[in-house]
């Protein structure tokens, strides 16, 4: 049985007071959910997404993996309509959200947002997601390049999230190889730390943990505007032990 060796970090940043992500690092699931900056109580919307996809931490049926992966999305979207039908003071909350879900050497993605995975295969780091950002909207259409987006001023402006309406999450599947290392993170990395640099740190080896830290220590470097998390993931071909997988589900940080 396969499973995730992780080391899971968070940080408010150097000019936020408080922190919207949210995470789940264990054994079959990671997963960092972003409150979106701007709207109402973006880190009790992260915190219920992080709520509503945790049970599908566990072996399941690989078959059906990626449509369970699919219906928590959906119970994350009801749940953040739900608290803001109950508090209309929360009305407006979002979050996005990106998880990878490993059972059996297959890989579920789910991605709404502009949180990032990522993969080192080969050698070689390649950007598993794609942001929903007006900015990538415009490298698509050939408006911008991709080295623009990293100065342009509505970089982080958002086009798609779990809000309680209805959406569709990106989701697919694929193979994972034991020995293979994955990144899942929120926004507060790319956006402060220039891509080279993320890939220099993903290739360069090491521990899980010392890649994380690295990787926010870069972000801080970069001036720390948003806040940042960091799931630095391996697939392990042996079972982790409670004691080593450093189980973690954060919700409703301050």
């Amino acid at each position: 049985m396969i499973s995730w060796r992780h080391a899971a970090r968070t940080h408010h940043g150097l000019v936020r007071a408080n922190n919207e992500d949210s995470m789940h690092a264990g054994p079959h699931l990671v997963a960092v959910a972003d409150g979106v900056g701007g709207a109402e109580a973006g880190e009790v919307a992260s915190a219920l997404t992080i709520a509503s996809i945790s049970p599908l931490d566990e072996e399941q049926d690989v078959v059906e993996m990626a449509d369970r992966l699919r219906d928590a999305v959906d119970i994350a979207n009801d749940a953040i309509r739900l608290a803001g039908e109950a508090d209309p003071a929360i009305v407006g909350m979002g979050t996005t959200l990106t998880a990878l879900l490993l059972v059996d050497g297959r890989l579920s993605i789910a991605h709404v947002g502009d949180s990032r995975a990522y993969r080192v295969r080969d050698g070689e780091l390649t950007q598993l997601t794609r942001d929903d950002t007006y900015v990538q909207m415009l490298v698509d259409k050939g408006s911008i390049t991709a080295d623009d987006v990293f100065t342009h001023p509505h970089k982080s402006f958002v086009t798609k999230v779990l809000q309680g309406e209805p959406v569709q999450p990106h989701v697919r599947t694929i193979t994972a190889e034991p020995g293979e290392r994955y990144m899942v993170c929120s926004d507060g990395l790319p956006d402060a730390v220039v891509a080279e640099l993320i890939e220099e740190t993903m290739l360069a080896g090491g521990s899980v943990d010392e890649c994380a830290d690295r990787l926010v220590e870069l972000a801080l470097e970069g001036g720390g505007p948003d806040n940042v998390t960091v799931i630095v993931a391996e697939v392990a071909d042996a079972p982790v032990t409670a004691a080593k997988r450093g189980f973690l589900s954060r919700l409703f940080k301050r």
